[in-house]
């Protein structure tokens, strides 16, 4: 029986966050707005009208080329696109052909087994979008708002050889395009599109096989399992003696079940040609040097350096880099703490982290700032509290805007370390739980923890537990 292997390209439709459309003044972003309220003849494909690139749109295109490794050209231009759906009023799509904005570039991709996949782009443009089409009581309804979106398409080359890897590699993808911050890249709000390009072959061989295009995916586990029921399905055919047939598939979503849409379409079937009412742009050294100055240490720079440079498990490593707020806040309460990084990874990952995606925020938006959580830190390596005062610290420290130090002197919450004082709370629980001092002294020896748990609670978790442990052993004997 033949061994093959799923051979894996995908296009990317990235919607960059700008305030307005890529070739008129329209709002770009109408998520959740209603029908056709952001348009205007540009957008609309009225006649007469002239279409003005916006800038902002061509430097985060930029700057996304830049982290790709692709080669910015100097000269592009744009080029029209001709097809007819209901959902293109011009009858033709603004986007790049023979001249787009950057050529070439590739995504380093590390494999399970301790490999790299180089993921090749043989494609990365600017473009507007289409409007949307949605089918109501037999009806096909069109709402324009979408048109004129400014969108990066970007395609790999046929490098990806599974499900997972292609699941992997748009899991980075959106990483580091909100790492830039040239898309918010939410799947669900189509800001990141996907389709896939599937065939296969005989393990180890070197061509290509007609391949079969799957659209209408809208989350990187729906893109997991699509190619792989497509992959499935090619080998049945295969199995069976049949010759697999170039068709753009549907991905239904609810059903999970792929659909034939139509024969798919070549290059040659969109007629492009120069767009006539748009110059070619031009991109000179100073500009390009100019919009790469804000290009940030890139995701897995900024790992391999949080391993190397502090000393964190490859776990912290990859947790702390899965955001770039979240990286530069580590960063910045290691420097305000100047002791341990990875007792700081562990207040971030588990305390920091958690209150983010309880109150749906960024570290950048938190009122416990990096000063104030090494502050909190630096309170329980000094003795003035414990470290389940720490940990209550955090929340009052969010919800105040107040610093550590403050809330201990206001709410008198530094830890009772006074002998005397905590001599007579521990009498006042022994005397009022007579059957477990018995049981103590009978061999239940266990329930220590428990009388410093009681002794914690009756002094609001202030006492030194330490000192209470010492004074309950010397009672009971």
């Amino acid at each position: 029986m033949t061994d093959f292997e799923t051979v894996i390209g995908l296009e990317t439709h990235i919607q960059l966050n700008t305030i307005t459309k890529i070739f008129c003044s329209c709002k770009a972003d109408s998520w959740g707005d209603p029908p056709n309220t952001n348009i205007c003849p540009v957008c609309s494909g009225l006649p007469g009208v002239l279409p003005v690139p916006n800038k902002a749109a061509i430097q985060k295109g930029m700057l996304l080329a830049a982290a790709m490794h692709a080669e910015i050209q100097p000269v592009s231009h744009f080029d029209r696109k001709n097809y007819f759906y209901p959902d293109l009023p011009k009858g033709y799509q603004i986007s790049q052909f023979d001249a787009p904005l950057a050529c070439g570039g590739y995504m380093d991709l590390p494999l399970a087994d301790g490999g790299v996949r180089r993921v090749g782009i043989i494609k990365l443009h600017l473009e507007e979008d289409a409007g949307k089409t949605k089918n109501e009581n037999n009806r096909r309804l069109i709402d324009f708002n979408r048109c004129g979106v400014p969108l990066i398409e970007m395609v790999t080359g046929p490098d990806l050889r599974s499900a997972t890897e292609a699941a992997e590699y748009l899991t980075r993808l959106r990483q580091l395009l909100r790492w830039l911050d040239v898309s918010e890249a939410e799947m669900e709000k189509a800001h990141l599109r996907c389709d896939a390009n599937v065939s296969i072959r005989p393990a180890g061989a070197d061509y290509l096989n007609p391949k079969t295009e799957i659209k209408n995916v809208n989350s990187i586990e729906a893109v997991r399992e699509a190619i792989e029921k497509e992959a499935e399905r090619q080998m049945r055919e295969v199995g069976m003696g049949n010759k697999i047939k170039s068709w753009t598939l549907e991905w239904d979503e609810n059903t999970g079940v792929l659909r034939k849409m139509r024969s798919k379409e070549t290059e040659a079937d969109y007629r492009y040609f120069r767009e006539p009412d748009l110059l070619p742009f031009h991109i000179s050294e100073a500009w390009k040097q100019e919009v790469l100055a804000g290009l940030p240490e890139l995701p897995e720079e900024r790992r391999s350096r949080f391993i190397s440079h502090y000393g964190l498990p490859e776990y912290d490593a990859d947790v702390l880099t899965s955001e770039r707020s979240l990286s530069e806040y580590f960063e910045a309460a290691v420097k305000a703490y100047a002791n341990d990084p990875k007792r700081v990874s562990n207040w971030v990952m588990n305390d920091a982290l958690r209150m983010l995606n309880e109150n749906n925020l960024t570290a950048s938006q938190l009122k416990l700032t990096p000063q104030f959580l090494a502050e909190i830190i630096l309170l329980i390596d000094s003795g003035v509290i414990n470290n389940n005062t720490g940990k209550a610290l955090l929340m009052k420290v969010q919800q105040t805007g107040k610093s550590p130090q403050a809330l201990v002197e206001e709410e008198g919450l530094a830890k009772v370390s006074d002998d005397s004082a905590i001599r007579i709370i521990c009498q006042e629980i022994l005397v009022g739980n007579p059957k477990e001092v018995e049981s103590y002294k009978s061999g239940k020896t266990t329930l220590m923890g428990w009388f410093v748990g009681q002794v914690m609670k009756k002094m609001r978790g202030k006492a030194d537990p330490n000192i209470a442990r010492k004074i309950l052993e010397e009672l009971l004997t």
